[in-house]
C-alpha cells in the first residue's frame, strides 16, 4: 500500500502569530509557563502571608468603576503586567476563606495537595467526558466514586459521577427520581398526565436547590412539599409519613422524599434511618442531600452522625466543603448504577453505543454535563498525601469548635442562640434589653453590615421564625475560642449602639 505524501506548509507565521502562539502551553513554551505560574503563585503566597483580616470591607460601587475602565481589547502583552492589574481589581479585596475570623459561608480553607492538583488539572485540560479525552482521569474518577460509595455503604451495584456542585447533584437526584416514577408510564399521554401529579417532600430547613431543581424538572408549582421540623430543626419523620398518606388519597405521586444531612442553616442531620424506613414501605426514592455533612463520613469519631444514609438512593456530597477541596469538587453517588441511564445519550461523534459493546468506559454516560473538568484530581491528591483520617480529623476540629462557640454564645447575656447544630453552624442574635427589643431585627441586619464594611470579619445571617439572626460557619481548623468571642465583642458594640442611637432619637423626638 502507497502511503499518500502532502507538501508540508513551511510559510513562517507573521510576527504576531508567533506572538500568539508563545502563550501557548507548548513543548516550546514550558520556561516562559514556569516563569508564569510561578509569579502568580508567589503573589498569591505574599497575600496570604500579609492579610490581617477577611476582607477589605469594599463596596460594589467603589470596585466596580476600576474594573470597567480596564479595556479588554487592548491587551498588556505581559503577563507580569496583567498580574499587577489584578492586584487592584482583585487581589486586593479579595475575601479570604483561610483567615480565621471569616464565619459566614459554607467556604473552607483549601488543602495544599488539591492545589497542586488544581495546577496539574488545568494545565493538562483533560475533559471527562470519554476515554479518547481523558484515559487515567477517567479511571481515577471513577476510583474516587466507589471509595465514596463504600464510605457511604451503598452497596456493590452503586456509582455515580462528579458534579459542579450541591444545586447540579440534586437536580440531577431528583431528574432520576422523576423517570423512575415515569418509567410504567411509556405512553406519552400517561406520562403528561402524571407529570402534574408528581411531589417532592423535604424539610422546611432543606437547601433552596430542591425547588429551584422542581421547576427546571418541569414540576408543578407546588410540586415540593415543605414539612415541618423538630425544635433541632430536624424533618419530622412523621410529618413525612402522613403526607405521603396524604398524597395519596389526593391522587398525588410521591416521587421523593429529600432528606439533609446538615442543613445551611442549623448544620442539622435529619433522622435517616426513620426516613429509610419510611421510603422503603412506601416505595419512594430516598436522596440524601449530604453537601455539608459528607465530612463525617471521614471523621475519625462522628460518623455514626450519619446512620441511615447508605439506605438512600441517592446522595449528594460537596468535598468543597468539608473536604477542604477547592471549588468544584461534588458528586452524586446512586445506590443502583443502572438508573443513571436516564441521562444517557449517545452521539456519534462522542460517545456512540457501540462503545458500550467495548467496554469503553465513557463518563459522559452519566452526566448532566459533556466537557467537564478533572476536579477528582484535587482530591486524588489530597487523599494520596494526607489520608482520609486526616481530613476527618480536621472536620471534627470545627465541629468541636463549634460547640465551644455555641457555649460561648448561650451564655452571653447580650445574645439569644438557637438551637446546637451537630455540624459547625451557630445561629443566633443580638437581643437588646428594655425599649430597645423591638430594634432587634435592624441592630443585628446594621451589626452584620458595619462588621463586613470593616473588613474584621465576615458573618452570615439568616431568618428563624420570621426574625433575624445572625450565623458563624465554622470551616477552619485555625479559628480559636478567641476568634469567636473578638467578633462577638464587635457585633455587640455595632448593634449596641445602634440600640442606643435609635432609642435615644425616638425619645428625644417631639411628639405630635
Amino acid at each position: 500500500m502507497t502511503v499518500p505524501t502532502y507538501p508540508v506548509e513551511t510559510t513562517t507565521p507573521p510576527p504576531a502569530s508567533t506572538a500568539a502562539r508563545a502563550q501557548l502551553l507548548h513543548g516550546g513554551s514550558v520556561e516562559q509557563y514556569r516563569r508564569t505560574i510561578a509569579d502568580g503563585v508567589d503573589r498569591v503566597a505574599r497575600r496570604v502571608a500579609t492579610v490581617d483580616r477577611p476582607g477589605t470591607g469594599i463596596t460594589p460601587t467603589e470596585l466596580a468603576p476600576l474594573v470597567d475602565r480596564v479595556d479588554l481589547d487592548r491587551p498588556l502583552g505581559d503577563a507580569g503586567a496583567a498580574l499587577d492589574e489584578l492586584e487592584n481589581v482583585y487581589l486586593r479585596d479579595a475575601v479570604w476563606f483561610h483567615h480565621p475570623r471569616y464565619l459566614a459561608h459554607l467556604n473552607c480553607p483549601v488543602a495544599i495537595p488539591a492545589l497542586l492538583g488544581e495546577a496539574v488539572l488545568t494545565a493538562v485540560n483533560s475533559s471527562l467526558d470519554t476515554w479518547d479525552q481523558s484515559a487515567g482521569a477517567t479511571l481515577i474518577e471513577r476510583r474516587l466514586i466507589d471509595w465514596t460509595a463504600e464510605r457511604i455503604g451503598l452497596g456493590p451495584h452503586a456509582d455515580g459521577i462528579f458534579t459542579s456542585g450541591g444545586s447540579q447533584s440534586n437536580l440531577q437526584a431528583l431528574l432520576l427520581a422523576r423517570e423512575e416514577a415515569c418509567a410504567a408510564a411509556i405512553d406519552p399521554a400517561a406520562r403528561a398526565e402524571l407529570l402534574p401529579r408528581l411531589r417532592v417532600i423535604t424539610s422546611a430547613a432543606g437547601h433552596f436547590s430542591v425547588q429551584k431543581s422542581a421547576k427546571l424538572l418541569g414540576l408543578a408549582p407546588d410540586a415540593v412539599i415543605a414539612v415541618a421540623t423538630d425544635t433541632r430543626r430536624r424533618i419530622s419523620a412523621a410529618a413525612v409519613r402522613e403526607e405521603i398518606v396524604r398524597c395519596r388519597q389526593a391522587g398525588l405521586v410521591v416521587m421523593a422524599v429529600v432528606g439533609t444531612a446538615g442543613t445551611t442553616d442549623f448544620g442539622s442531620i435529619d433522622p435517616l434511618t426513620e426516613l429509610a424506613g419510611i421510603c422503603v414501605a412506601a416505595g419512594v426514592w430516598l436522596h440524601v442531600d449530604a453537601a455539608y455533612g459528607c465530612g463525617l463520613l471521614v471523621s475519625p469519631t462522628r460518623r455514626h452522625l450519619l446512620d441511615g444514609i447508605e439506605r438512600a438512593d441517592s446522595v449528594t456530597v460537596d468535598f468543597h466543603k468539608s473536604f477542604f477541596q477547592p471549588v468544584s469538587s461534588s458528586a452524586l453517588l446512586v445506590r443502583d448504577r443502572r438508573t443513571l441511564r436516564h441521562v444517557t445519550y449517545h452521539a456519534d461523534y462522542l460517545n456512540p453505543a457501540r462503545m458500550v459493546e467495548q467496554r469503553i468506559p465513557n463518563q459522559v454516560d452519566k452526566s448532566l454535563q459533556t466537557t467537564r473538568r478533572f476536579d477528582a484530581l484535587k482530591l486524588w491528591l489530597t487523599l494520596r498525601v494526607m489520608g482520609p483520617d486526616a481530613l476527618g480529623g480536621l472536620f471534627d476540629e470545627v465541629v468541636d469548635r463549634a460547640a465551644d462557640a455555641w457555649q460561648l454564645v448561650s451564655e452571653d447575656p447580650r445574645f439569644e442562640v438557637v438551637t446546637r447544630s451537630e455540624l459547625s453552624t451557630v445561629v443566633f442574635r443580638y437581643l437588646p434589653t428594655g425599649p430597645g427589643r423591638e430594634l432587634a431585627d435592624a441592630a443585628n441586619l446594621h451589626a452584620r453590615e458595619a462588621l463586613a464594611a470593616s473588613g474584621l470579619a465576615v458573618v452570615a445571617g439568616t431568618r428563624v421564625d420570621g426574625r433575624h439572626f445572625l450565623k458563624f460557619t465554622l470551616l477552619n481548623p485555625e479559628t480559636t475560642v478567641d476568634d469567636v468571642g473578638y467578633v462577638l465583642d464587635l457585633i455587640a458594640t455595632h448593634a449596641g449602639q445602634y440600640v442606643h442611637d435609635h432609642v435615644d432619637a425616638d425619645l428625644t423626638c417631639p411628639v405630635g
